[in-house]
């Protein structure tokens, strides 16, 4: 089965370097076993890396037991969805690529609201 974005086109790909998704395939797809929905691809502010830690979701720091780089400002990540919008709620949420944005996403944040954080639409 295809995966799919916000727009029902054949998703995108959020980065490769560092590798993101729940798989590290460089892809925000949906996964059974993903139960924290890693499905938008956002990109990286100071402002939300900050905002994550301050949460307990330290970010920035490399991880790599969990095969996990740290990120930079600037970096494209696949994001919890619940946390985008926990940042969003609280002005600290991040730009999106929502192309590489998985459709599953919908159901945890408002179009509307996906599409004023928009990176990738003209």
């Amino acid at each position: 089965m295809s995966q799919l974005n916000i727009f029902g086109e054949e998703i995108s790909e959020c980065c490769t370097n560092p590798i993101t998704g729940f798989t590290r395939d460089g892809f925000c797809s949906h996964h059974p076993l993903d139960h924290g929905l890693h499905l938008v691809c956002a990109l990286m502010t100071k402002d939300f890396l900050e905002f994550s830690k301050s949460k307990g979701n330290d970010l920035s720091t490399p991880r790599p037991e969990f095969n996990f780089p740290g990120l930079n400002e600037g970096d494209a990540w696949c994001l919890c969805s619940m946390r985008w919008l926990e940042a969003y709620q609280h002005a600290s949420a991040p730009k999106l690529y929502l192309r590489r944005t998985h459709q599953e996403a919908l159901s945890v944040i408002d179009l509307d609201i996906l599409q004023n954080f928009a990176l990738d639409l003209n």
